[in-house]
């Protein structure tokens, strides 16, 4: 099983980037957004997700960890192969694409190609629902905040909800919050920077 690829990139295709590693080539299928992140010719490291099938072993990079987990997350659903989330991917980000599942935005999913009304409903109602089942059993403790952080409350608990659909727990989440002062954040704001400390 791979985890990572690191290497010299030696070419850059149309969703595909090769990694030349002690001189084997790597293909990794990749998004617009992590194909955007590397340069033919300079050393990368690409965290790998392989789907193996019968007549089948492709590999998928992704130039974060929480850009996989999101890649992971949609093949796990039902009728979304990985062409499809690396669709969804090229066209939104990890905090984004948790943002439009909490909100049930189906318009952000649609603007990937390839991507339809009833797939973009798919995703929504089976990552959404698993989430409030973890949610459920798991409620996240929030830190303390100043008295003017109160009325972001909302905001706050929409990004609490998406950076759970992203699998984190609050163990992960709580120890990060306590170093923000999120008055005047917004969801996806709150998201970019516990996602920055956790990559």
């Amino acid at each position: 099983m791979f985890y990572h690829i690191e290497g010299i990139v030696s070419e850059i295709e149309q969703n595909l980037a090769v990694i030349d590693c002690g001189g084997v080539g790597y293909a990794l299928n990749a998004t617009v957004n992590t194909l955007s992140c590397i340069k033919t010719g300079t050393k990368a490291k690409l965290y790998v997700s392989e789907a193996i099938g019968e007549n089948n072993f492709d590999l998928y990079g992704f130039y974060s960890k929480n850009e996989k987990r999101c890649f992971e997350m949609l093949t796990a659903v039902s009728g979304i192969g990985p062409k499809a989330a690396l669709s969804i991917l090229s066209y939104n980000s990890p905090e984004s694409l948790a943002l439009a599942i909490m909100n049930q935005d189906e318009k952000a999913l649609t603007v990937a190609p390839g991507i339809g009304k009833k797939i973009a409903q798919r995703v929504i109602l089976e990552l959404k629902d698993k989430i409030s089942k973890e949610l459920g059993s798991e409620q996240i403790s929030l830190p303390v905040m100043p008295a003017a952080n109160v009325s972001g409350d909302s905001v706050l608990n929409d990004a609490l909800a998406a950076l759970s659909v992203l699998g984190f727990s609050s163990a992960e989440i709580a120890p990060v919050l306590k170093t923000l002062d999120v008055s005047g954040m917004s969801a996806e704001q709150i998201i970019k920077t516990v996602l920055k400390h956790k990559a």
